[in-house]
């Protein structure tokens, strides 16, 4: 009875939302006739599913994707990271307000959070690119999409994963390390040869969710269509769907490309949490 309601809001909003989608996507519309009837849907199997696959404007996508993951990943781990143990350590001072200091930005509407990076990045009314230009600098943001998307994104979640780290340090035993600064442990140290492999659990939580999310990416670019020539209607595997839809109303490939993205979701997630899992087991056995 205490699960029923959390299992009749899942199945609502996620397994009957997925089962839709998957029907649609076995399915095309068909224009009858010389188009005075209409359209109307027509069984296409695997079809829709292997024009998405066909076309280069959904694989390059995935490509985009890759790209990001590998520059803004690393980046939010370390900038998360590091915030965290400075906040954990001894010597921090007002760990509260600059806790909240660095979590606010998340608490901003993604869309909101766009609007205000595009308003900095747009030249002749950004007040940083106006400084930086009577500097003798030339900046263009918005000519490469790339770096410009992932520090919109590095500004509305390295505070969050921030939390998350935080929550885990504190969450070592003190006595562990008390020991180390027995044992003669300096805080680079303890930092680098306690805390961090003691909250190994939460950084694959955060890579795992990191790369879903990244998977998804759209709010970012989305803004930054049509003002930097970078980013077209397909930069993203989401974008590529959004434009299936709404722009050429293709809903059956637009559902089969979101299935594919759906799996690709899972086996991420699967490979991520197997990765952590034999690390874990490695770890333990070597303890043994």
């Amino acid at each position: 009875m205490l699960l029923a309601p959390f299992l009749l809001l899942f199945t609502a909003c996620t397994l009957v939302p997925i089962g839709y989608a998957i029907r649609l996507s076995l399915f095309s519309e068909r224009t009858s006739g010389l188009g005075f009837d209409g359209s109307r849907p027509e069984f296409a199997g695997l079809g829709n599913y292997t024009r998405a696959l066909q076309d280069e404007g959904y694989r390059d996508g995935f490509l985009t994707v890759v790209q990001y993951c590998l520059l803004y990943i690393p980046l939010m781990t370390v900038f998360a990271l590091v915030l965290a143990l400075l906040l954990d350590s001894a010597l921090a001072r007002a760990k509260y307000f600059f806790q909240l200091a660095v979590f606010v930005p998340h608490a901003v509407p993604g869309i909101i959070a766009a609007l205000i990076w595009m308003y900095l990045y747009t030249p002749g009314i950004s007040p940083v690119l106006d400084a930086l230009q009577a500097l003798g600098a030339q900046p263009d943001p918005l000519g490469h999409p790339l770096p410009a998307v992932v520090n919109m994104t590095l500004w509305q979640w390295t505070g969050y994963n921030m939390v998350i780290f935080y929550a885990a340090l504190q969450a070592i035993p003190r006595e562990v390390l008390e020991a180390a600064v027995v044992d003669g442990a300096g805080p680079l140290r303890t930092a680098i040869g306690i805390k961090i492999p003691l909250i190994r659990p939460s950084l694959a939580m955060v890579g795992l969710f990191t790369v879903i999310g990244s998977l998804q990416l759209f709010t970012e670019p989305m803004i930054l269509h049509g003002t930097s020539p970078g980013v077209t209607s397909t930069w993203t595997p989401n974008m590529f769907a959004y434009t299936a839809a709404f722009e050429r109303g293709d809903y059956g490939l637009a559902a089969a490309s979101s299935v594919l993205l759906a799996l690709a979701a899972a086996v991420l997630s699967f490979a991520v949490t197997r990765i952590s899992r034999s690390r874990s087991e490695r770890r333990k056995e070597v303890t043994a």
